[in-house]
């Protein structure tokens, strides 16, 4: 093949990879374990993928595992072009949806039209949270930041001065969706608040 001649689907997704390696420079909150820095959107997502099939028993219902890695490995794709909204960020996540529903149609514009509407109606799936995968994949999205934050002594909390409140609010909503990652959410919380990381 000569490298002029690349097929026009083959071509559209290359776009899509290279597009995709902009998240390994979108900077979270959340700072990595072992180095004095914060994480990427690309080691977020890794990360949550790996937790999809490595807790997956404990959903509180029967989902599938590879559709689920599949929505958290997509997740975060629009923050290529939205960035990333802290999560209690009031004013940010104001505008959070409709910047990220523009940078999804640009982004999963960049496929051939099956994969652009198959990867679109997944991080849509993730969005609205409805079924037991989305909600599956949103416990996921959750406790890695908080067991990272928490490892850190609540590094990233002090530092935005989060209350014990906004936490518990955050992730109160999924605890049905998984009645012993709740029950550690709970702990983690009321530990980081007696120890005083969260106000």
């Amino acid at each position: 093949m000569n490298i002029n001649e690349i097929p026009e689907r083959l071509r559209k997704q290359l776009d899509f990879m290279l597009e995709l390696d902009k998240m390994k420079n979108l900077y979270r909150q959340t700072y990595v374990l072992h180095e004095d820095r914060k994480e990427n959107d690309a080691e977020h997502s890794w990360h949550i993928a790996v937790l999809a099939f490595l807790l997956a028993e404990y959903s509180s219902q029967p989902v599938d595992v590879m559709h689920v890695m599949k929505m958290v490995l997509l997740h975060d794709v629009v923050e290529i072009d939205a960035g990333d909204t802290y999560c209690y960020d009031s004013e940010g996540n104001k505008t959070k949806a409709e910047r990220e529903e523009k940078a999804a149609r640009r982004i999963f514009g960049l496929l051939p039209d099956d994969q652009r509407d198959e990867y679109y109606t997944l991080w849509r799936e993730f969005e609205d949270s409805e079924t037991p995968d989305a909600r599956f994949a949103a416990v996921l999205d959750r406790i890695q930041p908080l067991m990272l934050n928490y490892t850190r002594n609540g590094q990233s909390w002090k530092e935005h001065d989060v209350a014990k409140e906004q936490v518990l609010g955050r992730n109160k909503e999924y605890f049905k969706d998984s009645q012993q990652i709740g029950e550690l959410i709970t702990a983690i919380i009321r530990d980081a608040s007696d120890k005083g990381w969260l106000r």
